[in-house]
């Protein structure tokens, strides 16, 4: 993927590329929501059935609503604002099933906490190096899918209101080039997957989800979705090193099948929701709007 690309910077039409992103995002995220579900998952899998609606979505969602709101206001991620939209909409929504991490640091930051020192703190003052950067972060990198290294920097700057620790970043980074690499290709018949990873791979920091990510580039694309997640990790320790690099293999293995992909993670099993979110934003940036089943769409409850 160059730097140098045709994609319009005018801020309605990244605006709309964020908009379909966060729509693969949050179906995603709300369909693999619902095989947490006692006997869903038994009941789905014969014949691919999907789960029956309406699909509830969860914080991975509404975090990335708050992302959407930063970049719609300030063309930019300005850290203030996003840390106050984060806080006011889990103030608003406690329930979505946010982590005991993130909670505590949320009301503290809607209490006036500042959230440079909140986030740094949080396990034994090494910040986290959770999932949470990295599954919000497809709409930041379609919405700076024309200049790369904005994609990059605007990236690291949304992990870190929540996730300091640099693994939290580098997810982050990761999957939102995965989502701006995407939005390049759109409009191509065959997406090669492997130069997504190896895109990918250039503009992640050193640190162990890169190392992640450069195994997932190396496992056929035809691989079982088993045996990737066996190698890989399939979200399980909601760390980003767990999760990030299978979850950009499914996609590369899938750049032209938003269905195929969440059926292959929901497999898998782990964190299916994140998973999915992360998979789902990734594949619609490669595909877009019109790929995302219209019955999926529809399943998934209004976004608020």
């Amino acid at each position: 993927m160059s730097e140098a690309n045709s994609l319009s910077p005018k801020p309605a039409d990244r605006l709309q590329r964020a908009l379909v992103a966060l729509d693969g995002l949050s179906v995603g995220d709300a369909f693999g929501q619902q095989f947490f579900i006692p006997g869903m998952r038994e009941s789905c899998l014969i014949g691919r059935r999907p789960p029956p609606p309406r699909w509830r979505y969860t914080d991975d969602t509404v975090m990335a609503l708050a992302v959407v709101e930063t970049l719609k206001q300030h063309g930019r991620i300005e850290q203030d604002a996003l840390a106050g939209r984060f806080a006011e909409r889990y103030s608003q929504e406690p329930t979505r099933g946010y982590g005991a991490g993130a909670q505590k640091l949320l009301r503290e930051i809607a209490n006036g906490g500042d959230w440079r020192t909140l986030s740094r703190a949080l396990f034994s003052d090494s910040g986290s190096w959770g999932n949470g950067g990295a599954m919000r972060a497809a709409p930041l990198g379609a919405y700076f899918a024309d200049d790369l290294q904005l994609v990059v920097q605007e990236a690291a700057l949304s992990a870190e209101v929540t996730h300091a620790h640099p693994e939290g970043i580098a997810g982050a980074i990761a999957v939102a080039v995965a989502a701006a690499w995407c939005c390049q290709i759109v409009s191509a018949a065959a997406p090669n997957g492997r130069e997504m990873l190896q895109a990918v791979l250039e503009h992640t920091p050193e640190s162990a989800t890169r190392l992640g990510i450069e195994q997932a580039r190396d496992i056929p694309l035809d691989e079982w979705e088993y045996t990737a997640a066996n190698l890989l990790g399939n979200g399980d320790k909601l760390t980003a090193a767990d999760t990030v690099p299978f979850c950009l293999w499914c996609a590369a293995a899938h750049l032209d099948s938003y269905a195929d992909a969440l059926w292959a993670a929901m497999h898998v099993e782990g964190d299916i929701d994140t998973n999915c979110a992360i998979i789902g934003g990734i594949v619609a940036s490669s595909i877009g709007g019109s790929g995302i089943p219209a019955e999926w769409l529809r399943s998934r409850e209004g976004l608020a």
